[in-house]
């Protein structure tokens, strides 16, 4: 496997030189996940999903990087440490220069935080158009495919810290879990309806969203599976794709009239 912590870099070149131009780049975040959850929830799936894809997959696994955009879980649950959105952007396209200097022509962000996605999409856009013929793609790690989306929203459509992320965790990570305090962490969706978007102070009363009572490992380990086979077909495909048309971000129509 190419695991760029573990890789020198004469490794790095080495790899690259014989064809592994995909990068895998996990981010998850470090915040509250309830009363039954660690903090460092959404970087273990992450990091865990990516190193397991990697050891099947021709790519280079970047170091998982554990901070996010959480901003929306308030100060009012200690253990949240979270970025801003324009420094999320910031660290994103600081990286994405550095992978493409090695030689990298794909990066896949496999993003285990749901309010990452606006940050990570700008990074993207400024990624593409900064240097012509550089693809990225945002992977959300709970939306891989159809079957792993249906079991995240499965009881809450805001979830979080529900029945599919402590399952998760209980298959894992039961390190993470604490499975006395399951019985009375469920909280209700109450998004249903809202026209606008609200922090969870003001949608939970234990930073739960879901219903992580009727978790069971077994069910983690199920969904783990889906999770781990169709990323690995996603990251396969990626690694081959190059885009419909070749030509130059940066040559326009005028010069061809």
């Amino acid at each position: 496997m190419n695991q760029l912590s573990h890789m020198t870099w004469e490794e790095v070149a080495s790899a690259v030189k014989g064809g592994v131009q995909t990068a895998v780049l996990p981010i998850g975040a470090t915040e509250q996940h309830g009363p039954h959850l660690g903090c460092g929830m959404d970087a273990a799936i992450a990091h865990t999903l990516c190193y397991d894809v990697a050891k099947d997959t021709d790519v280079i696994l970047l170091p998982t990087l554990p901070y996010g955009c959480s901003i929306g879980h308030s100060k009012r649950w200690p253990g949240t440490l979270a970025l801003s959105p324009k420094t999320l952007i910031d660290v994103i396209t600081d990286l994405g220069d550095w992978v493409v200097s090695a030689g990298i022509r794909r990066l896949l962000i496999v993003n285990g935080h749901v309010t990452n996605d606006a940050p990570l999409r700008c990074a993207l856009e400024i990624l593409r158009a900064k240097h012509d013929g550089f693809m990225v793609a945002i992977v959300p790690t709970a939306q891989v495919s159809p079957r792993v989306r249906e079991a995240h929203f499965a009881d809450a459509e805001d979830w979080h810290a529900n029945d599919a992320e402590t399952a998760l965790m209980m298959h894992l990570h039961p390190e993470i879990v604490r499975p006395e305090k399951l019985t009375a962490a469920d909280d209700p969706d109450r998004t249903d309806g809202c026209v606008f978007s609200h922090p969870v102070n003001r949608t939970s009363t234990n930073g739960v969203t879901g219903m992580p009572s009727a978790a069971t490992a077994e069910k983690g380990e199920m969904l783990y599976q889906y999770m781990r086979e169709d990323l690995t077909a996603l990251i396969r495909k990626a690694i081959t794709e190059e885009a419909p048309l070749n030509i130059s971000y940066e040559k326009s129509i005028l010069n061809e009239l």
